[in-house]
């Protein structure tokens, strides 16, 4: 099935486009912008800044129902989601375990561990720091690749 270079529609194997009269194989001119060859490429192309947002900002494309209208946003949304989620829990959790070792810690006194809990809690925050510039970088290479380790889970049908 070949697509017409200069709007994008199906050619049908036709020797000129039924759509803007463009041969087929034609290169568009210059500074003119290149039409997405499928309806998946025209998704990825007209949805970027919403799946960067799905990572910055994960309910904005739930709020603006964008995630209904694009696979592209659905599957970046997801993923912003399910890692907010998981940096929500891991920062819970950690802020338990910190606040019964600090407790204990303290009445110790032994003050370098609670500096160490410090710098362990500094670097968790790392993960889903990277996780989400990983994510970022996905959705500017039009991929729509798991983040590791958290991108199996789904959690938007």
């Amino acid at each position: 099935m070949a697509f017409c270079s200069k709007c994008g529609e199906d050619m049908k194997d036709a020797k000129f486009c039924a759509t803007c009269g463009a041969p087929a194989g034609a290169q568009p001119e210059k500074g003119e912008p290149v039409a997405p060859t499928s309806d998946a490429a025209w998704d990825v192309q007209n949805n970027k800044v919403m799946g960067i947002l799905a990572y910055i900002i994960f309910f904005i494309p739930l709020l603006t129902g964008d995630h209904k209208k694009s696979e592209f946003v659905k599957y970046h949304t997801n993923q912003g989601t399910v890692l907010f989620l998981a940096s929500l829990i891991l920062m819970v959790g950690w802020s338990i375990v910190t606040a019964v070792l600090g407790s204990i810690f303290a009445v110790t006194f032994l003050w370098g561990l609670l500096a160490i809990l410090g710098i362990i809690s500094g670097l968790l925050w790392l993960f889903p720091t990277v996780f989400a510039i990983l994510g970022i970088i996905n959705v500017c290479n039009g991929r729509m690749q798991p983040l590791p380790i958290i991108g199996k889970w789904t959690v938007i049908k």
